[in-house]
């Protein structure tokens, strides 16, 4: 009895076409992408952050310096981490085997998003909880005499003494106070804390219950989820601005946004608005825009969303302006309270002051207001789940072997840590703790480290490798424009930006009088700084670990890519390792002298795809160990050997 050998299909083709699906998930729709992006850049502050900057910056005038810099910091800033992301398939601490020397930048973001999804949260408990009201048969800040209304409260119009002035205005609208001693339960000051709101602690259980869902599954239950948290609000948004549209006082209001200011442009400070709040709106440097990216096919042409999200983006803000001011001006009416006044209620209470009371002139008010807070429900969700998914896919993709298979399980722990996290957020004064994060957790942080990926893409890695690793993927090098823009002009314009982010924080205050004592300050800068505290010390950790040579020479070493930097897939991984300069060729061939001579030796064979001899071809991940990169199975020339793998 003869033993039969049966050809048994090369693993090497194999994976080809299965490794990836196999360790990574992609996309699994044309457009998950691009709706992921739209959904994460399209957030709470184009409905009220935006509008706010128009009025204060010269109305539709203020679209100049804004678009000034979407188009110099906005796209080359989406473009380079697009790339980054989709080249080498990879979370946002992982992506920085780019540099090791500064993997701290990715623990920074990690930071900054850990911090302004605990935000987040708390606005969608917020948004929970008027969704619940909105049940009630007669809506509760329709009207005055409420257990929480004071004798301020007052409902329909109310005339402001005219030498006085807006600032001493005395009463209060009936939704100020439903939001104010009913949703929060307002303390006096973040000196007295309260006690716990039992309703927004169940709502912000809800909220981690949602992203939970919408994330266990992974990235292909995700992209469908898209297709409805990211359209739905528009849908949502335009039968609102019609309806709105037919109220008395909405045509005011519009021409407070539309009618240009054009010598408010001469300011330094129109200028600085529009750069900050691009740079917020866009998404940049929060790692959420490199997470998605990893997602993508290697080859996808992502030229479309880096031009369509933006844009889309840009329109966006425009039309939430005109429902914004729509609304303003059918509450000036109604109150005779004035649009300056009502623009300055604060961001974070607008939408719960403003539009409630809009609606609820409407008639069923209920369904008019389910409606909204639906929409600022997936407006947020969408947000949400784009920090946090990019949270914990970061660990995955550090610790595959462990995680990989438990997603659902390391989601849920982390939903769960994040829940207990944000309880002191849901305490009677922590109004003034949301404020103090809102404003100092992540502004300065991120336009640093945006700086910082320009510099170590283009300036350590090198703008010409980066050329090269683009052109792999698309079959083209950017153009010279893209070249200039990250090497030079979005670097300077960032920085431009920090400065005067940094030279316009003012002394916090909470409503007209209430001014932070200066623990609360140094406290709010230090949810600034701990973002950056990673990179300091994760380049000593660093240096401390490489163990040959001088500093500088480990510093050196230490700015150059790691071995297992580079594409995910076995033959994009091949061409990855053709295109290498001389230099770094000579560099990858080094490391073989540190393997094991038993490995060494079998992979000194050249390689067919018709062979029937069982080879053990691993990905990235599967060798993060052992320091090599998945292309080392098949490098184009060995060391002592004049034979090239055959691939």
């Amino acid at each position: 009895t003869g033993i039969v050998k049966t050809p048994v299909e090369s693993p090497f083709k194999k994976s080809l076409s299965q490794d990836r699906d196999l360790l990574r998930e992609t996309w699994s729709g044309r457009y998950d992408f691009l709706l992921s992006c739209i959904g994460f850049a399209v957030g709470l502050g184009n409905i009220w952050r935006f509008p706010y900057l128009c009025f204060e910056n010269g109305g539709v005038a203020f679209l100049i310096p804004y678009m000034f810099f979407m188009v110099t910091c906005a796209l080359p800033l989406f473009y380079l981490e697009v790339a980054c992301g989709q080249f080498a398939s990879l979370g946002v601490i992982a992506i920085w085997r780019i540099c090791p020397l500064l993997r701290g930048i990715g623990y920074g973001m990690i930071i900054v998003a850990s911090l302004v999804t605990a935000y987040f949260s708390v606005l969608l408990a917020w948004n929970f909880y008027f969704i619940f009201q909105s049940m009630s048969a007669t809506l509760p800040w329709t009207e005055c005499g409420q257990s929480w209304n004071t004798h301020n409260c007052f409902v329909g119009k109310i005339k402001v003494n005219g030498t006085e002035g807006i600032a001493n205005r005395v009463k209060r609208l009936a939704t100020e106070e439903f939001m104010a001693h009913n949703v929060l339960e307002k303390t006096s000051g973040i000196e007295h804390f309260g006690t716990i709101r039992w309703p927004l602690l169940g709502c912000l259980l809800l909220v981690w219950v949602s992203v939970f869902l919408c994330l266990f599954h992974g990235i292909k239950y995700t992209g469908k989820i898209v297709y409805v948290t990211a359209t739905f609000p528009y849908l949502i948004m335009m039968i609102l601005l019609i309806r709105e549209a037919s109220l008395p006082g909405a045509s005011r209001g519009i021409n407070e946004y539309i009618i240009p200011k054009w010598g408010k442009l001469i300011r330094f400070h129109a200028w600085g608005d529009a750069a900050v709040q691009i740079f917020f709106s866009m998404g940049m440097a929060w790692g959420s825009l490199i997470n998605m990216a990893s997602y993508n096919k290697f080859n996808h042409n992502f030229y479309r969303e880096v031009i369509i999200v933006p844009v889309v983006n840009f329109v966006t803000s425009i039309f939430a302006g005109f429902f914004v001011f729509c609304t303003l001006g059918i509450v000036y009416e109604k109150t005779d309270v004035c649009i300056e006044e009502l623009i300055n209620l604060g961001s974070d209470f607008f939408a719960f002051v403003i539009f409630p009371e809009a609606v609820s002139l409407l008639r069923i008010p209920q369904a008019w207001a389910l409606m909204f807070f639906l929409m600022l429900f997936f407006v947020g969700l969408d947000t949400q789940f784009a920090y946090f998914g990019m949270i914990t896919d970061a660990f995955i993709d550090e610790y595959p072997e462990i995680l990989r298979k438990r997603k659902a399980l390391f989601t849920g722990v982390c939903c769960l840590i994040a829940f207990i996290f944000g309880i002191p957020l849901v305490f009677q004064g922590s109004t003034y703790l949301i404020q103090i994060i809102g404003s100092y957790a992540a502004g300065f942080t991120l336009m640093l480290l945006s700086v910082m990926e320009c510099v170590v893409v283009c300036w350590i890695y090198g703008d010409q490798r980066f050329a090269r690793d683009i052109e792999l993927m698309l079959g083209e090098t950017p153009g010279y424009w893209w070249m200039m823009m990250w090497k030079y002009f979005t670097p300077l314009l960032v920085g431009y930006t920090w400065a005067f982010f940094v030279g316009d924080l003012k002394p916090e205050t909470h409503g007209k009088d209430n001014v932070f004592p200066e623990w609360a300050k140094t406290m709010g800068w230090g949810f600034g700084l701990v973002s950056l505290v990673p990179l300091p010390v994760y380049a000593v950790i660093a240096i401390r670990r490489e163990t040959t040579g001088s500093i500088w020479q480990r510093i050196k070493k230490l700015t150059q890519p790691a071995f297992n930097w580079g594409p995910a897939l076995v033959e994009n991984r091949v061409r990855y390792l053709r295109s290498m300069s001389r230099y770094d060729r000579e560099r990858f061939e080094s490391a073989f002298f540190d393997m094991d001579r038993a490995r060494y030796l079998s992979l000194r064979k050249p390689l067919s795809l018709d062979t029937t001899q069982s080879i053990d071809i691993n990905p990235v991940y599967g060798v993060r160990k052992t320091g090599l990169p998945l292309g080392a199975a098949v490098p184009l020339r060995m060391p002592d050997s004049k034979s090239s793998a055959q691939v």
